[in-house]
Order: C-alpha cells, then structure tokens, then sequence
C-alpha cells in the first residue's frame, strides 16, 4: 500500500508540487481517473502558509496537502457506488458515476474534494493514478519537489520514520495515508531591550517554565542583536523569566495554546544605583 510522507522541515515554500499537480490536470482529461481540473478555483495540491509571530521575529511553516487517500475513507463509505480505494490505497472519485452528486463535498473532513461546475461532478487527488498505471514511481508532486520534502512510495520502506510521524486531524478516525514528520511546534521569542540604555542587551537568560509545575522547560541566552527563541515547545501556558545580572528579573505569562509568541521590544530595566 502506497503512502505519502511530508517531511515540513525541508519544505521551502515554493509551490512547485501545487503547479505541477496544475500543469498535470488542466485540461486534461485523464479518464476514467478523472475528467479535466478546471484553471481556477481547484487545489488538488495545495501549499499554505503560515506567518508565526511579529516582524522581525518571525518563523514561516508551509504545510502541502492533499486528498489523504484515507483507509477509512468517509467519502467511499458516502458514495460507494462512485468512489472506490485501489489495491494501492489511493482513493478515486469515479467522474461518471459521481456525477451531478455534489453532496460527495461534505463527506470530505478535510474539505479536499472540489467541485466542477461546467463538468457538475466532484473531483480530486488522485495520486496520479493514471501516471502510475503507465509505469512511473511518483506522482507528478512529488517528481516536482525539489528538496525531497514530499515522497511517495511502500508504506513498509518508511516504517521507520512513519514511528514518528503524525497525521492531519487524526481525531476524524479516518486513518489517512498523508503522513507528516517534523511539523513545528509552537515557539516564544523575543528582543530583549535597555530601554534607559536604548540599546539591546547581550547574554540575559530567558527561561520558560511551565505553569502547572513550574517545572523548567527550556533556558537560552539572548544574542549580540538582543534575540532568543525558545523553540519546539508544546502548546500550552508557561511563565517566561528573563534576568541578567545588574537588571532587575522580568516575569510574564505566556499562552502558547493557540499560537507563537514574539515580543519584538521586552523591555529590561538596570537596577537602581543607590548612594
């Protein structure tokens, strides 16, 4: 059985398996894998992405994906008659026989499946089935990828890194065959500034602690531009202490539960000289 295995640490937003998947399916009728995919509007492949944070302390995550050719597929158990998984796991919308059925949208959790209004039938990905039937390794997204982030091939040749893996919305129970390694965590950063001294402030600690146990979860120092980032941190609330020898120690809750957090002026203060 095939899988897909995106690895989003080598992923360097450029698109190239979102305008190949285009270039494979405008206009061509690939049938009875799939009729022709519209110019606009359909994203069989698509690559989002994410801003995390405020200038200039920012990270930017890109995230490719696609139908997830699901074991337990809820679009196949809609629309049995129309849509059936391969021998090879991946997942085709039959455009025939699901024609004039656009309630086959909703069954899709994901919201990976579009519509085409001049053809009135419901379409896809369809891991280029018709490339693979006619002998090549890959779809045309992952022949397109030029750093080796997006992969195709035997579930058993990844079992390894399929260990560590994570999948998108694994709380739908549909058991996708999209695999994910690497997918960021959430991050605090900051510029950590003397704001009588207007200067920024080498070689202060910064530590994260979380709220709950006030166990230490991470400590770092900041940079010769006054910088740190405290990364790969589990969504939650934490308390952020920041200290230096000749300051006075700054303290601040930080929820990362929803987002990243980035402070581009923690203001620092030096300890009053007393006579």
């Amino acid at each position: 059985m095939k899988v897909f295995v995106y690895d989003l640490d080598k992923c360097n937003g450029c698109h190239n398996c979102q305008i190949a998947c285009k270039d494979e399916h405008v206009d061509n009728d690939w049938s009875p894998i799939a009729k022709p995919q519209p110019d606009t509007g359909h994203f069989w492949c698509k690559v989002d992405e994410e801003v995390c944070g405020k200038t200039p302390l920012v990270r930017v995550n890109y995230l490719s994906h696609h139908c997830n050719h699901c074991d337990n597929a809820p679009c196949v158990k809609f629309a049995p008659e129309a849509i059936y998984k391969r021998d090879d796991g991946l997942v085709i919308i039959d455009p025939e026989a699901a024609k004039g059925n656009k309630d086959i949208l909703k069954a899709c959790p994901y919201g990976e499946i579009y519509w085409n209004e001049e053809l009135q039938t419901p379409q896809k990905c369809t891991g280029c089935a018709h490339l693979l039937d006619d002998g090549w390794s890959v779809p045309r997204c992952v022949d397109a990828c030029c750093t080796g982030a997006l992969r195709f091939g035997e579930e058993e040749d990844f079992a390894d890194e399929l260990a560590n893996a994570e999948v998108l919305r694994p709380e739908c129970g549909t058991a996708p065959r999209v695999y994910y390694l690497n997918k960021p965590k959430r991050f605090v950063a900051a510029t950590v500034v003397d704001i009588d001294a207007d200067e920024v402030v080498i070689g202060a600690k910064a530590t994260l602690f979380a709220v709950d146990d006030e166990a230490e979860v991470a400590a770092v120092q900041t940079d010769e531009l006054g910088d740190f980032f405290i990364e790969n941190v589990e969504p939650g609330t934490y308390r952020l202490v920041v200290e230096k020898e000749g300051y006075l120690t700054q303290s601040l809750d930080v929820d990362l539960t929803v987002k990243d957090q980035s402070f581009p002026e923690f203001q620092f203060f030096a300890e009053p000289v007393i006579a």
